[in-house]
């Protein structure tokens, strides 16, 4: 059985010392590593700097010492910043669908209802799992999360710890459904920023990306490559025009570079980012 834990202490050098699926790494400065595809379940323990992540709706903010849990199949953006001469920690728990699917015959655990809370949980002054947590900072410092037994034992543990806190969560933990059918235009207003591949937002919509594009056609009367790129650089002209700077807003925007940025916009207003006054 392979580890389900990935620990991260985010650096300038991506220092990386890798214990199979358990992965130890700094950084000493801002990381805006921009969006996130979440494929499993985390639950993940902030050690030391803050991360802002948004969902498309909202920031939300975890500090030093604060536990989250984070429901699969959705898209973050998220930004690393470390404390103040210091480095960005955190322990994250990788909740695959094998482990769960296992753990839900050994313990003859079922989704009831249909979740609809929270994309995001903020699991605060939960002392159990935060000494769960910290358990593992002393197995990982000592090489023992390399014996996938333990690990096996800990995933368990954490998942029984989280269930008692949380026991709604059963109905998330153990839903093995693949997203539903959603409203397109609805969706791609919402996450029209994420520089995602077009068969990802096909699958978060529940349609193969054949389906997916004769949907969108229908409802926007262009391909979805098109009306992204609309979409996005209108958005910047607003922002641009309010007095933003290219280099502060293309990531935000879905854009890979600035200079990919610049260029479409050039090509789409005649004119190159920074031409743009602010009223």
């Amino acid at each position: 059985m392979q580890s389900h834990f990935n620990y991260l202490c985010i650096t300038m050098k991506s220092k990386r010392e890798d214990f199979g699926n358990i992965v130890y790494s700094c950084y000493t400065q801002v990381s805006r590593q921009g969006e996130h595809f979440v494929s499993d379940h985390v639950l993940s323990y902030q050690i030391a700097g803050d991360l802002v992540l948004n969902d498309g709706f909202k920031d939300y903010s975890a500090t030093d010492g604060s536990i989250r849990f984070l429901k699969r199949n959705q898209l973050l953006k998220f930004t690393k910043q470390p404390p103040p001469s210091g480095e960005f920690k955190s322990l994250s728990v990788y909740l695959d669908q094998q482990i769960l699917k296992d753990f839900s015959v050994e313990y003859g655990l079922t989704a009831e209802k249909k979740y609809v809370d929270k994309s995001l949980l903020l699991l605060t002054e939960n002392p159990l799992l935060q000494n769960f947590m910290q358990s593992l900072l002393i197995y990982q410092f000592s090489d023992k999360l390399s014996d996938s037994r333990l690990v096996e034992v800990k995933v368990k543990e954490v998942l029984i710890l989280l269930l008692q806190e949380e026991p709604d969560l059963k109905d998330v933990l153990f839903d093995f459904n693949e997203p539903g059918k959603l409203d397109i235009e609805a969706f791609m207003n919402k996450n029209y920023h994420f520089n995602v591949n077009l068969d990802r937002f096909a699958y978060l919509t529940g349609r193969s990306l054949a389906t997916f594009k004769r949907d969108f056609e229908k409802i926007f009367g262009i391909t979805p490559g098109k009306w992204l790129l609309q979409k996005r650089l209108k958005e910047a002209h607003y922002l641009l025009e309010k007095g933003k700077m290219a280099s502060d807003i293309y990531l935000d925007l879905g854009f890979e570079d600035l200079s990919h940025f610049s260029f479409a916009f050039k090509k789409q207003y005649g004119l190159a980012p920074s031409k743009i006054i602010s009223a």
